[in-house]
């Protein structure tokens, strides 16, 4: 399960999470890895969030704009958790590991959102992630996510970048490229009832 944010600053604990967006993966019949289901919210900052001017002006977030149709968080993690766990029941596994680009920084978020809100039993793993960021310098020799699609072959627009459900549907596609290229090269056969979901 591949997921990015967007927030009005660095800090899981005081900013705001603004947008999140979660691309669910599976196996096609040749077993390689391709994305399934896209789930996109706004979300609306959570009582007495820190908002960051600087956070705001780079990803063109305006927070306080009715259009922007925001839900609360628990509504947004309500969704995801319903669809995760579907996904999991459906290849049988039991917890989904966030695939992130710079993992660390969305994996904060929506570990300190999902504690906000007072969800229990999350789907996923409470430590364990990917990052892309990581994985694209091994196999492609670059981490800047744009540059990383670019050398995979896959399309990346920067006007459309830092938006949730953009990013994480090229990030999504850069991490199927990674896995399937090391199938391909012989690497560990993923199986349909392997326990990791990514």
């Amino acid at each position: 399960m591949v997921i990015d944010v967007e927030t009005a600053g660095f800090n899981a604990q005081t900013d705001a999470l603004l947008e999140i967006a979660v691309t669910l993966l599976k196996m096609n019949d040749e077993g390689d890895l391709v994305l399934d289901k896209t789930l996109h919210f706004h979300i609306e900052p959570f009582e007495g969030a820190n908002l960051e001017p600087e956070a705001l002006a780079f990803n063109g977030i305006d927070p306080t704009n009715p259009l922007r149709g925001a839900v609360s968080e628990k509504e947004a993690f309500l969704e995801i958790f319903k669809e995760v766990k579907k996904a999991q029941k459906n290849s049988g596994c039991h917890r989904s590991i966030i695939v992130a680009h710079n993992a660390a920084f969305d994996h904060g978020f929506v570990t300190k959102a999902i504690d906000r809100v007072g969800l229990k039993r999350t789907p996923f793993h409470p430590f364990a992630t990917f990052d892309t960021a990581a994985l694209s310098g091994l196999a492609l020799g670059h981490t800047v996510l744009a540059k990383a699609c670019a050398i995979a072959g896959i399309d990346f627009d920067n006007k459309e970048a830092h938006s949730a459900l953009y990013d994480t549907e090229r990030t999504a596609e850069l991490f199927c490229h990674i896995v399937n290229k090391w199938k391909a090269l012989g690497g560990w056969p993923i199986a349909q009832d392997d326990e990791i979901e990514a």
